[in-house]
């Protein structure tokens, strides 16, 4: 008898469905897959006739053939478990085949029947949505993710057994439900209102995060840079509901557990410097999202900027202008989503005391050249706001705390409220940081005096045409946070000041 089921596997960030079919006839018993299956599908075969027998089934020795459509595309993982034993079941008669008709079935067997869990949850959820399914059978670990979705009715099952009475109608099981919010994000974000003085960066800060602006410190060890990144997080406003949908469906194929819910908070991604380029933008033999993707609609945090490969920063240029990446191999080319806000930290000489009047920098202007060199230039123009993090006084650490995070973060939601209000729903990143070439002409227009100054600071400061724009765009972040609806040579001159150490920076 000739069984057909429908399930998945992945494909980016996002899943494709496959075509299950399952043949059974006399001669030789063995089981063939077909269908361009990697090593983790071919081995399903043993684990799949294990799982079948250790749960109670009979079935004669046959000629099994499962075949994996369409078979130009590449099938990974361990989702094909699950669907396989029951299409094999349904081929030998002990399961209709109206059991599996509109149902999009995943999950990895083990060799005694428990159902376990796989990766993208979400997606497969996204998928059987998309595909107008009836239900969605999930290992139970996955359930809880995948029913965050909320669009199609999801079965979390523990074991093979346990699918087959759901799918007989013997014992159905109800759909699962999603926690409102992950657990990972009910621990507390520090305040702001720890770090003693530096109020410049305080201030970049809050505009970094109100227009979604990339941003980097300059100074020396222990000035509070690190201190001050880690502290973003706080002031950022929670995902939307499609960002949270788009974030989940990214970690869940790299998590080691699935997660719980849909993510409500903004990713913080700090890689190490030793980080390859792969691991920073994505790849591998079996493509998966890397550092940048990890960040995506949130913030990527580069300490020690310097001393990262100079080819992994590089890489970085194309998520920074266009938002993704584009991992291209001999069969397929993949689109994985990395619109962030980088912060980046760095030391000015590789002692980190050049400049600070405590202590005696001794490293050669050919050494200090050296360094600042491993980030060029047209990665640093592509970085909005420069600020320099000078050493905190004892009179500074002794001062009174200031404004809390929360405080901060409110003046952040209402100017990221003005953003959503002029960009409209309809774009994809409503905040200034993104805005393109007509709508900076349109919401960055200047008055004769701000034009004057604007020209003075581009002959002046030496300014490219990409960071004319990123001033603007910052202008129009500090007008926003001012709540004035336009940009005044005040909001102007301010934006300028956190292009000034672009020379020094290069060196």
């Amino acid at each position: 008898m000739l069984a057909r089921a429908t399930t998945a596997t992945p494909w980016g960030i996002e899943a494709r469905p496959v075509q299950v079919e399952v043949d059974v006839h006399n001669g030789l018993p063995q089981v063939q897959i077909v269908g361009l299956a990697d090593a983790a599908v071919r081995e399903s075969r043993e684990r799949v006739r294990a799982a079948i027998k250790n749960c109670g089934f009979d079935l004669d020795p046959k000629s099994i053939i499962i075949n994996l459509a369409p078979a130009d595309l590449r099938k990974e993982g361990n989702h094909l478990d699950l669907v396989i034993a029951l299409a094999m079941l349904v081929a030998y008669e002990q399961l209709p085949q109206e059991a599996l008709d509109g149902r999009l079935i995943c999950g990895e067997l083990g060799l005694d029947g428990a159902v376990r869990s796989v990766r993208g949850g979400l997606a497969i959820a996204d998928l059987g949505y998309r595909l107008g399914v009836r239900e969605v059978l999930l290992p139970a670990a996955n359930a809880a993710e995948a029913a965050a979705l909320e669009a199609v009715p999801v079965i979390g099952v523990q074991g093979l057994a346990e699918a087959v009475q759901h799918l007989t109608g013997a014992t159905p099981l109800p759909p699962a439900f999603s926690s409102a919010i992950s657990a990972e994000i009910l621990a507390s974000a520090p305040d702001l209102s720890e770090v003693r003085g530096q109020e410049t960066a305080k201030r970049a800060l809050e505009v970094a995060a109100a227009g979604g602006h990339n941003l980097l410190f300059l100074g020396p060890p222990g000035s509070g840079k690190t201190m001050l990144a880690r502290r973003l997080p706080g002031l950022l406003p929670p995902l939307t509901l499609a960002e949270a949908i788009a974030v989940t469906k990214i970690h869940s194929l790299v998590a080691e557990e699935p997660p719980a819910g849909l993510l409500h908070q903004r990713p913080f991604r700090s890689p190490h410097t030793g980080t390859s380029t792969a691991g920073m933008i994505g790849g591998g033999s079996n493509p998966r999202p890397g550092e940048a993707s990890l960040a995506h609609n949130g913030v990527l945090f580069l300490d020690e900027l310097p001393e990262f490969r100079r080819d992994t920063l590089e890489a970085l240029r194309q998520p920074l202008e266009e938002g993704n990446v584009s991992v291209v191999r001999a069969r397929a080319r993949l689109l994985f989503p990395a619109r962030f806000s980088l912060l980046a930290a760095m030391n000015p000489c590789p002692c980190g005391h050049l400049g600070d009047p405590r202590y005696c920098c001794r490293c050669p202007p050919p050494l200090i050249e050296r360094y600042r060199s491993r980030v060029s230039g047209p990665l640093l123009d592509r970085i909005d706001l420069h600020v320099e993090v000078p050493a905190v006084s004892l009179k500074e650490l002794r001062s009174s705390a200031g404004e809390s995070t929360e405080v901060v973060a409110r003046r952040v939601a209402a100017a990221r409220a003005v953003q959503l209000e002029r960009f409209g729903l309809h774009v994809a990143t409503p905040n200034n940081a993104a805005m393109g070439p007509e709508p900076l002409r349109r919401f960055c227009a200047l008055e004769p005096a701000g034009r004057a100054l604007l020209d003075a600071a581009f002959e002046k400061l030496g300014l490219s045409a990409r960071a004319l724009d990123r001033v603007l765009k910052v202008a129009r972040t500090i007008a926003d946070l001012a709540g004035s609806d336009g940009v005044r040579s005040s909001h102007l001159a301010e934006a300028i000041q956190y292009r000034s150490l672009d020379r020094r920076v290069a060196g």
